[in-house]
């Protein structure tokens, strides 16, 4: 089947669901009018896990070659953007976070878009080891938790902003209380910071090559960024940091482990080649 199928239907229904989410948010149930109105939270979550299958059979389709998989950068954005669609369906179908979703799902479907327009490669040989798949995967997996978090910081910075104005109408209205979007937000951190935990440790053992030239700064961005994350968990449990102590630190660590992943791909993928 050809694959703009797969990646056209992914996109519309990413759309789909974070409209719908939105008119179900800013309009209680019994105030919708129509098909809205009768549709269900879960009913809408649905549209965005059809949309996260298609993604997948997608990425399948486009990341499989005969020579290998292709983790290149535009390829790897899409994947990173699906789990982190995955992560936020879970957390939506959970908790009152629908913001996280109306906001997060167009965004994976314009790195789907840009993903089908541009290309690049970056080939993962079928002789490849386990123990390197192994971290490859871990290393998207915790990239992907801790870019929600990221995320969530952000909103949580902006809805503390307008609270500690006194002007709680507008985008605020949509959000969770604030106190149950710190405790999601430690939550998300803690399960991040043991992914990315057992990343670095994977490939410390089992690789010889991590401080090899062109992996030395992804190596020590890493690691400041797990030492970033070890600090603010402390700080939090120890000393109770919370609001915008706990934002900043999350965001720190959240760009360094951005530069680490994203930046040295941009680099070698995109502008040396």
């Amino acid at each position: 089947m050809d694959n703009n199928i797969f990646t056209y239907s992914g996109i519309i229904l990413y759309i789909a669901c974070s409209a719908l989410l939105f008119l179900r948010l800013r309009k209680p149930a019994n105030a919708c009018s129509g098909i809205i109105a009768q549709l269900t939270k879960k009913q809408v979550l649905m549209l965005g896990m059809a949309a996260l299958c298609f993604h997948i059979l997608a990425l399948y389709n486009s990341m499989l070659t005969p020579m290998g998989v292709n983790l290149g950068f535009y390829n790897a954005i899409s994947l990173v953007s699906a789990f982190i669609t995955l992560l936020t369906l879970s957390a939506v179908w959970r908790y009152p976070v629908d913001i996280l979703a109306i906001i997060l799902l167009p965004l994976t479907a314009a790195a789907m878009i840009i993903d089908t327009l541009k290309s690049s490669s970056h080939l993962l040989g079928p002789d490849s080891s386990s123990a390197l798949v192994f971290h490859i995967l871990t290393s998207i997996v915790a990239y992907s938790i801790l870019a929600l978090a990221a995320l969530q910081a952000i909103l949580l910075s902006i809805q503390s902003r307008f609270l500690h104005a006194h002007q709680p109408g507008g985008v605020i209205r949509l959000m969770p209380p604030l106190k149950n979007m710190e405790v999601l937000l430690f939550e998300v951190i803690v399960v991040g910071f043991v992914a990315l935990t057992i990343s670095l440790g994977s490939g410390l053992i089992f690789l010889e090559n991590m401080f090899a030239q062109q992996l030395v700064h992804k190596t020590v961005l890493s690691i400041f960024a797990w030492f970033v994350f070890l600090i603010l968990l402390i700080g939090h449990w120890k000393l109770g940091w919370r609001g915008r102590t706990a934002i900043r630190w999350t965001l720190s660590g959240f760009i360094s482990l951005m530069l680490a992943y994203f930046g040295s791909k941009f680099v070698l993928e995109i502008i040396l080649v």
